[in-house]
């Protein structure tokens, strides 16, 4: 009988339907549960439409037990939290109701006998109510997949000839459902190994060259209704909608792990339904290195150009081949006609070609290509070298460096800045606030997206908002206030609840108030059922406060260093670190920042001059690459234990647990947690011993927004010294009280802050020409 009944999962419509007669079922749901988990809720309105549904159906009627069912769903309610005095209510109204349209159709009903169809197994699911348990209670009813939360897609091992008439009286409700709700999911192009697939061809599998005009089809993306999983299973969107206006620049922002990155790759593989004229291009990982060289692998970036040009070049070939062979044949020979016919057809498509480079200005490629290399820290030198003599972070600029080249309709950046130093963040910027097409661009980075960022778009709780005509430093301001608002709201109808509530328990069984107390309970009724507004979770880091030392503190005097001594990196170099220091060194990637760092740790020694250490000083170093130092196998609090013996767990957990890592963070694998996590988990190990100094090579990599503003309190409220590498413009304004520029071989402190150096950049670049040459 259980296989018999969970055939009619089938059958149930998780959504109110406008026209169904209980169609404010949901807002009665809701109201006597209002901490229902929608799922809970969804399943609930659609059990109890399919029952209504049932009455009038010969087959699915017999045998019905109204107040079994309901009773059923009234269980489930409970279990979810509600009031039991409300669910009450709201059952014996159901019931009534559909009692009273039962009897009614049970006289137009021819009975067929059979008792076997019914709804669902009670007594299984009723010890499976919760929202976990449902999706084994339907396993065990041999179903093959849950009921989506949405409702659009139910499948199930079950007879269709048995079910054929009730289907089709259903037909048209679902078909017409399965318009209206689309679900993607991340497919298996997201989850294939993109290293196993040709670049030219993915390209072209994703833009296909289209040689019909594309003037006047409209590049704006607008997909509503999608929902969006990653992994197995997890939901990341729900009921969202994406809008994205032709020429805006969207910067997408969120906390770590909220699958940010996930849109936009399936963005970039037209899993969501991006217009089919537009161009798409992702920059996510870096080129794999060979013997072309950097700019000629930026040139082979644009698919549609090369092919174009070796279509030019084969046809261009073959019309010579032609010009030969018709001199061989008498000129009114049918041969001649022949070739005439091929001539004309290669001239024809010759013409499209040509006018499909002459759009695309390839005449103007290579001067394009090196503009682009060289804002992004390419020299005229470098960008002859084969690409795999760069190292991995060279490889992702040249990566960036072929996106912007091709210029698609649809440019989608994931944390651009992590791989760029100052001076190639600031081209970006720049290069990017005159970028004519879409532009969807995920970063943490404030000042990036200030100058960037027409339009902002917080990812958040499975759902997407609109933040339009606001770059983050406004946006953050509007969430504030919005936040501030909807607590306002939440807590003057809470009052009002209360008041009314109050009232209604004090006269409610009055006779002199009574009228007044069912017209309170009306009103209570009617009111919109609010949920408390969701806040930011609040991350704090906090560094040890040292001991005071007396200066010099930490020195470098008239330093030169170089691997070759033939040619030296960094010259002549001054630098005095104080306990009250907060100094920022910047430069162009290459130019010795990681190498100062490395002499003044003294893991290098100079070839020239001297480092001067007070010798109580401890230095906490945070690398760049710290994730390279840890096991990952093991837990944040096991690793702490091997590489800082001496302490009990509980004092690891609290230790981790002044960077961010609480609960069972600090006891999960690392190689589990985001690598904004593994960032808290080194700062954590940054200030184990109780430094005087922290020296940092890009602290803010992989941070979020709340990270990096925890960060940045915790350096200033720190009593020691502070020396940083970084390119997060924002972190240094906040922090850092002295800038220091490494350029031209040697280091020295700038006069003025980071964006007067900002400036200093954009007026080299401006007078070399690179700024304006895209």
């Amino acid at each position: 009988m259980n296989q018999e009944r969970s055939r009619h999962i089938l059958l149930i419509q998780i959504k109110d339907s406008p026209s169904n007669k209980m169609s404010n079922l949901g807002l009665q749901v809701r109201q006597a549960v209002p901490s229902i988990d929608p799922v809970v809720a969804d399943y609930a309105v659609g059990y109890i439409n399919h029952i209504e549904h049932s009455i009038s159906d010969s087959v699915l009627s017999q045998n019905l037990n109204i107040e079994d069912e309901i009773n059923f769903i009234a269980d489930l309610l409970r279990d979810a939290g509600g009031d039991d005095t409300k669910i009450g209510k709201l059952s014996s109204s159901v019931i009534s109701k559909l009692e009273e349209e039962y009897k009614s159709n049970q006289a137009k009903l021819e009975l067929t006998g059979d008792s076997s169809k019914r709804l669902l197994d009670i007594n299984l699911l009723k010890n499976h109510t919760n929202k976990r348990n449902i999706n084994s209670s339907l396993a065990l009813l041999g179903v093959s997949r849950d009921i989506e939360h949405t409702g659009r897609h139910v499948e199930s091992r079950v007879d269709k000839k048995k079910l054929a008439q009730a289907e089709r009286k259903i037909a048209a409700k679902v078909a017409k459902r399965a318009n209206a709700f689309v679900k993607y999911e991340a497919s298996k192009l997201i989850n294939a190994n993109d290293e196993e697939e040709n670049y030219d061809e993915f390209f072209l599998k994703i833009n296909p060259i289209e040689f019909g005009s594309g003037a006047g089809k409209s590049k704006d993306i607008f997909i509503d209704t999608f929902d969006l999983y990653v992994g197995e299973g997890r939901r990341i969107l729900s009921d969202a909608q994406l809008q994205l206006s032709y020429g805006h620049r969207y910067g997408i922002v969120g906390q770590n792990g909220i699958g940010k990155s996930t849109l936009l790759k399936a963005l970039s593989r037209r899993e969501l339904n991006v217009p089919k004229h537009m161009t798409i291009l992702h920059v996510e990982q870096e080129i794999r290195g060979s013997e072309v060289s950097a700019i000629q692998s930026v040139l082979d970036a644009d698919v549609w150009r090369k092919q174009l040009l070796s279509e030019q070049k084969k046809h261009n070939e073959r019309i010579e081949e032609i010009e030969k062979l018709r001199s061989e044949f008498d000129e009114d020979s049918l041969e001649v006609k022949k070739l005439d016919n091929e001539r004309d057809d290669l001239d024809a498509h010759l013409h499209e070609i040509e006018e499909k480079l002459y759009e695309m200005e390839s005449d103007k490629a290579e001067a394009r290509a090196a503009s682009i290399l060289f804002g992004l820290g390419f020299t005229r030198e470098t960008q002859q070298n084969p690409t795999n003599s760069f190292s991995g972070g060279w490889r992702m600029r040249l990566s960036l460096a072929r996106a912007l080249f091709c210029k698609p309709d649809l440019l989608l950046l994931d944390e651009p800045s992590n791989m760029l130093d100052v001076p190639s963040i600031t081209f970006l910027a720049n290069y990017l606030q005159t970028y004519p097409s879409t532009v969807v661009v995920v970063s943490h980075d404030r000042a990036f997206l200030n100058e960037v960022a027409t339009d902002i778009i917080h990812q958040h709780s499975e759902r997407l908002d609109y933040y339009r005509g606001q770059n983050f430093d406004t946006f953050y301001a509007t969430k504030e206030e919005r936040y501030k608002n909807q607590l306002r709201e939440y807590e003057n109808q809470m009052a009002y609840r209360k008041h009314l509530q109050e009232f209604i328990d004090k006269f409610r069984y009055n006779a002199a108030k009574s009228s007044e107390a069912q017209s309170r309970i009306k009103k209570l009724e009617k009111l919109p059922i609010l949920a408390p507004p969701e806040e930011d979770k609040a991350i704090t880091f906090k560094f040890p406060d040292p001991e005071n030392l007396s200066p010099p503190i930490l020195q470098l005097l008239n330093v030169s260093f170089g691997y070759n001594p033939k040619d030296l990196l960094l010259k002549d170099v001054d630098l005095d670190i104080q306990m009250n220091s907060r100094i920022a060194i910047v430069g162009a990637n290459g130019c010795g920042k990681t190498t100062l760092l490395k002499l003044l740790m003294q893991n290098l020694n100079p070839l020239q001059g001297s480092v001067s250490k007070n010798g109580r000083l401890r230095i906490g170093y945070f690398a760049q690459h710290h994730v390279d130092s840890m096991d990952l196998t093991l837990s944040a609090v096991d690793w702490m234990s091997t590489a800082y013996p001496g302490r009990t767990d509980e004092e690891y957990r609290r230790h981790l647990g002044a960077f961010g890592i609480t609960g069972s963070l600090g006891l999960q694998k690392m190689q589990l947690l985001s690598g904004g996590q593994k960032s808290r988990v080194a700062f954590a190990a940054l200030c184990m011993n109780n430094p005087h100094v922290l020296i940092m090579d890009e602290p803010s990599n992989h941070l979020d927004t709340a990270g990096l503003e925890a960060l940045s309190d915790a350096l200033n409220n720190f009593k020691g010294g502070v020396l940083m590498v970084s390119h997060d413009v924002n972190v240094i304004d906040t922090v850092c009280k002295e800038i220091w520029v490494s350029e031209a071989g040697t280091v020295k402190r700038f006069e003025g802050n980071i964006y007067d150096y900002k400036k200093y950049i954009l007026a080299k670049a401006d007078a070399s020409g690179v700024v304006k040459k895209h």
